[in-house]
This record gives structure tokens, C-alpha cells and sequence, in this order.
């Protein structure tokens, strides 16, 4: 990274984390109580240039590479991650597939809108019998003279609500097994037959809506289709090992603000005539929990470094997931645990970020297929 980029990054890292302290936390409790992100802090979000991040520089976008992008995700997530949300999957898996494998009419169809924010995407790759198993997905798009005809439905479909386009995955090949013959298509919103259901009811990520997605005879040109057919499970992939090492981020930027909060708390609380942070055990949860955040933040930092430098990251990716989610269930619980039975009721930040931590662990692939990758890679390294 050349001096003058280096010196780019710091000025809007500074400006985000100042943006995030200022602006966004204190928008906490107004977004858990309307379930809605201000609309003066979504303009903000635009901007700062956050819906653009990874959209490159020709299309409107801040072009950031991997290590510059978690860079940032590290500063937004100190707030509860429903901020994060809301632009985050515009940045990763809901464009990462036009930015590699689109054509140029859909590069400059829809990058520069999604760049500025005034449109946002979505991934619709999940199904009720489909999750972790993703290649066994059933939405059908069978091809029909110059269109293609798509049914099935999609859940757990982040800002389908928000969003003007959906990259959906369907099996063009049905008589293929597993992930062969699944295509991807760049489903605008407004296309009969495309239906948006209600955002679910959460036990966390207030603000961040997720909903499933009803594609009914649903009717697009041959033109949606996004690369060749049968290659839509590839390019599926190859967005999720990005948005793992951006998850990863997004639990880092958690485990500080989890690891602040018990910090100060712990220096105000006082029993026994002192600051409950002069108790070797309060110290010891402490401790333990700055050591896991300091290794979540190296471990992406390198994994984001090697995938600049055009190295295979699946393996890393996949260890950084893990680890970073799970480092930060173990600080909230400890941060809950420091603030004793004040961490229990809403006056304090730890009872919200502690139900919000709890979806990382699932949030694009989760831990136990997390472990299957990191083996997966490991073996086929010694074979």
C-alpha cells in the first residue's frame, strides 16, 4: 500500500470511527424501538461512501481492497451491527458477483446506483429446506425463448425489503446433482412475479430486516443471467469467501465494544468499598477476552493482507469466521457476566449486543460448517 493510499485509509477510518461514536451509538435505542435505521443516519452512511466500498472507482464506488474494507467494518460494527447490515451486504455478497463475473451493460446498469446507495441488493441463495446445504437449493429458472421463468422461494434474505436487486440462484439443470447446473440471475425489484414477504420477528439485530423471498412464474430476460449457465454455485462461493473474512470484521468490531463496555463498567461498579475491576476474577474475564480480541483483529488483518496479495484465502477465511464469531459469544457472555445482574435488564448496551452477537455464529455459514471448511482445506494441503 503506497503512502499516499495509507494515508486515504487513516483519514476515513478516523472519519468513520468519529461517525460511528458520534452518530451512530447514540442512534442505538431509536433503532431498536422503531425496528428502522434514521433516515439522517442512512445519508450519512452514503456520504461516508460505505455503500460503495468495494465497488471499484470506475463505477462510482471507494474501490477499497480486503484489508482496507475490514479496516472500516472493524470501526462501523463497534455499533450494534444493524448499521453494518444495512449496507454491508450491498458491499459484499449482494454485488461481489456482478463486480467478477457481470457483463459490462450490468456493471453499468447497477454499480454506479448501488455505489451512491440509491439502490440496494440482495442474495438470494438460501431456502427453507436449503441452508448450509446450499447446492441442494430447488428454485427452478427454466429457459423459455429469450427469457427464463423462475419459481421457489428464498429466506433469510438480508434488506430484501430495501432492496432494487436481487442476485437469485436457481437450477437451470435439474437433472443435475448438487451444485452443477445452478445458474445465478440479476432479478430486478419490480419484475412480476417477484414477492417480498414481512421481515421476520428477531431476538436481535434490531433494525436489520431479513424476509423470505416468493418467486412466482417470475418472468427475466436471457440478459439477467450473471456469467454462463451452471457456473452459479461457483460464483456463489467465491462471494461467500469474502464475506466470511467480512463477517470476521464485523465480530471484531463487536468483541471492542463488548470488551469497552465491561471494561467501564467494571472501573464505575463498585463493591466492597472499590471498583469491582481491582478483583483478580473480574480481571481475569478481562484479560482473557482482550487476548481473543486481539487475535480476532491479527488473524483477519493477515487473511485480508494474503487476499490482496491474490493468495487462496478459503482456508483463512473460513479460520477467521470461526474464531472472530465465536471469540465474541465468549466476551459477551463475560461482559454480561461483569455486569452482573444489571446486564440482564435493557438499561444497558451489553443486554442488546449480547442477543445480537448470537447470530455471527450462523451470519454466512456457520461455525460447525465453518470447522467442516478449515478440515476440508487442511486435508487437501497434506493429500
Amino acid at each position: 500500500m503506497t503512502t499516499e493510499r495509507q494515508q486515504t485509509l487513516e483519514l476515513l477510518v478516523d472519519a468513520v470511527r468519529r461517525f460511528t461514536r458520534d452518530v451512530l451509538i447514540p442512534a442505538e435505542i431509536e433503532v431498536v424501538e422503531t425496528e428502522e435505521i434514521p433516515q439522517r443516519v442512512v445519508q450519512g452512511l452514503r456520504d461516508l461512501g460505505l455503500f460503495g466500498m468495494t465497488i471499484p472507482e470506475e463505477y462510482g464506488g471507494l474501490g477499497l481492497n480486503m484489508f482496507e474494507e475490514a479496516s472500516l467494518v472493524f470501526e462501523v460494527a463497534y455499533a450494534q451491527p444493524a448499521f453494518r447490515s444495512y449496507f454491508g451486504t450491498t458491499n459484499g455478497v449482494g454485488t461481489l458477483g456482478i463486480i467478477n463475473d457481470g457483463t459490462e451493460a450490468q456493471k453499468r446498469k447497477y454499480l454506479p446506483r448501488l455505489a451512491t446507495g440509491e439502490m440496494m441488493a440482495s442474495f438470494c441463495l438460501t431456502e427453507p429446506d436449503s441452508g448450509s446445504d446450499s447446492a441442494s437449493l430447488t428454485t427452478r429458472a427454466v429457459r423459455d425463448g429469450d427469457h427464463y421463468v423462475i419459481n421457489g422461494t428464498k429466506r433469510f434474505i438480508t434488506n430484501a425489503i430495501h432492496a432494487g436487486v436481487f442476485t437469485v440462484f436457481a437450477r437451470t439443470a435439474p437433472k443435475e446433482a448438487g451444485s452443477r447446473g445452478i445458474s445465478a440471475f440479476l432479478v430486478d425489484r419490480d419484475t412480476p412475479g417477484l414477492t417480498v414477504a414481512k421481515p421476520y420477528q428477531k431476538m436481535g439485530f434490531s433494525g436489520s430486516h431479513e424476509s423470505d423471498v416468493i418467486f412466482e412464474d417470475c418472468r427475466v430476460p436471457a440478459s439477467a443471467l450473471l456469467g454462463a449457465e451452471g457456473t452459479g454455485f461457483k460464483n456463489a462461493m467465491k462471494s461467500l469467501d469474502h464475506a466470511r473474512l467480512h463477517m470476521a470484521a464485523v465480530a471484531t468490531g463487536m468483541c471492542q465494544r463488548l470488551l469497552d463496555e465491561g471494561t467501564r463498567y467494571a472501573m464505575e461498579r463498585r463493591q466492597f468499598g472499590q471498583p469491582i475491576a481491582n478483583f483478580q476474577l473480574i480481571q481475569a474475564m478481562l484479560a482473557d477476552s482482550q487476548a481473543e480480541a486481539f487475535a480476532a483483529r491479527a488473524m483477519v488483518e493477515k487473511a485480508a493482507a494474503d487476499k490482496d496479495a491474490g493468495k487462496t484465502t478459503t482456508k483463512e477465511a473460513a479460520c477467521c469466521k470461526y474464531f472472530a464469531t465465536e471469540a465474541a459469544g465468549r466476551i459477551a457472555d463475560r461482559m454480561l457476566q461483569v455486569h452482573g445482574g444489571n446486564g440482564y435488564i435493557k438499561e444497558y448496551p451489553i443486554e442488546r449486543l449480547y442477543r445480537d452477537v448470537r447470530l455471527l455464529r450462523i451470519y454466512e455459514g456457520s461455525s460447525q460448517i465453518m470447522q467442516l471448511i478449515i478440515a476440508r482445506e487442511l486435508l487437501r494441503e497434506h493429500a
